[in-house]
């Protein structure tokens, strides 16, 4: 288990309870329609409070990514990605692949990923991307 976990606020709770119900939910602005990530009251766009939260469909792809090769004690002592998926619903995500060789010829930019959740206690489950089969 992670030591250093997020801890919900009031702007993050929905996401968090959608992570451990194995959903990964967006936010959506009702006036200007932009999607966004992360979580927060007001749209990054236009400013207003009208936002709605609904789950997206899981699937992206992988945009950027650099291979950890010196961990921190609490993640293990093997090579881990710490890489950024643009989700098909358009916001980009800092996560970690799994379920995949943590090599260079393994992650391969633009390849097709999905949503995993690692349940780490009660509160929190982590979004986690792994390749998408098919």
């Amino acid at each position: 288990m992670r030591e250093a976990l997020p801890t919900p606020t009031p702007e993050t709770r929905h996401f968090w309870e959608g992570c451990r119900a194995g959903e990964l939910r967006l936010q959506r602005c009702k006036p200007c329609a932009h999607v966004y990530f992360p979580p927060r009251a007001f749209c990054p766009r236009c400013s207003s409070r009208e936002v709605a939260f609904f789950a997206a469909s899981g699937q992206g792809s992988l945009y950027s990514y650099v291979i950890n090769y010196r961990p921190r004690a609490d993640m293990g002592s093997e090579p881990h990605s710490i890489a950024v998926v643009t989700l098909d619903e358009g916001p980009r995500m800092m996560t970690n692949i799994i379920n995949c060789p943590q090599t260079a010829e393994a992650l391969v930019l633009d390849m097709r990923v999905r949503v995993v959740f690692e349940v780490q206690n009660d509160e929190i489950a982590l979004p986690l991307f792994e390749p998408a089969q098919g």
